[in-house]
């Protein structure tokens, strides 16, 4: 097979880019950070059929998206997010399967001294199984322990890492004795586009619920200022009617005023009896109609023994 040049190389890489977006009208900007080549080739097979990876340089990135802005010019968003070692994925499914395929594409791996923490690394109470001459180290984390039958035990909790911190040498050194592998690595989402948008991956969990409740506390709110101020709105507007019909009752029940609606709450002001037996109507509604229904079940029952599953005539 013969190998193409650096400049074919370059022009088809521009190419594809640029076909890529047009053909896809979203994609991950991703971080692909510690992801080696065997597993970055088992995220594309998970991914395959779905969406399209491509990684490259940030200045070859840069040079196909400024020449294609002509056709897009949305595309200038994602200039400024491409920093360090990021690529695209490109799918035209849902954003939230395609972050979960991605998420669960991950790998753990040992602590590196040097390499940054992406999260806290704690150390539990344990029994290493380590011998006594490995007291050492962590007396020089200052992890308090015990030997027991003849081997160090771990006595407290302790957090050995801080997210963002740099791994320590002696850190990677414990964990790796410890057989713990604090890490895991994979692709890392760092904006999501779509459609001449780019925002954070945060706002894929969002779901059409919280947009509702977001949405109902925003009527609320518009409703609560305008009964304030004396302002109509179509959210305050059925409970100015509310308080407006209470308060034709409220005036109704202490004069002769008489209206079809004033007629039950006078009824129940000359007898609260009725009030009370009119509550306790639907309640006492309920198992009276569970009990006809078990009635009617043990009656189904009864005749079905009788007959024996045969008719009169056979």
């Amino acid at each position: 097979m013969v190998r193409e040049d650096k400049s074919t190389w370059k022009a088809n890489y521009f190419l594809k880019l640029t076909e890529l977006l047009d053909e896809y009208p979203r994609c991950f900007l991703v971080n692909v950070d510690n992801v080696g080549s065997k597993q970055m080739q088992q995220i594309r097979i998970a991914l395959r059929g779905h969406a399209e990876v491509l990684m490259g340089k940030n200045t070859m990135m840069r040079k196909a998206i400024r020449s294609h802005l002509e056709n897009n010019p949305a595309l200038e968003k994602l200039l400024p997010h491409l920093k360090g070692n990021v690529g695209f994925v490109f799918t035209k499914g849902d954003l939230a399967d395609i972050r979960t395929v991605i998420s669960e594409n991950r790998v753990a791996a040992p602590a590196k001294a040097g390499a940054l923490a992406p999260l806290d690394v704690v150390v539990t109470a344990r029994n290493t199984g380590l011998g006594p001459e490995k007291t050492s180290f962590f007396q020089a984390l200052a992890i308090p322990t015990k030997i027991a039958r003849g081997t160090i035990e771990i006595l407290n909790d302790v957090k050995l890492i801080k997210m963002g911190d740099k791994v320590g040498a002696s850190e990677a050194t414990l964990l790796n004795m410890l057989g713990i592998s604090p890490f895991t690595y994979g692709l890392s989402i760092e904006q999501v586009y779509d459609s001449g948008t780019v925002f954070s991956p945060e706002l894929l969990d969002i779901s059409e619920d919280d947009l509702r409740g977001r949405f109902m506390s925003g009527v609320t709110n518009v409703a609560s200022i305008s009964l304030a101020i004396g302002y109509p709105t179509v959210a305050s507007v059925p409970h100015s009617i509310v308080n407006g019909f209470k308060n034709l009752l409220a005036i109704a029940a202490a004069t002769d005023i008489e209206f079809k609606e004033a007629e039950t709450v006078k009824e129940f002001l000359k007898d609260p009896s009725k009030f009370v037996v009119a509550a306790a109507a639907p309640t006492a509604a309920a198992p009276a109609a569970e009990a006809k229904a078990e009635e009617k079940k043990e009656e189904s029952e009864e005749e079905s023994d009788d007959d024996m599953g045969f008719g009169l005539f056979d």
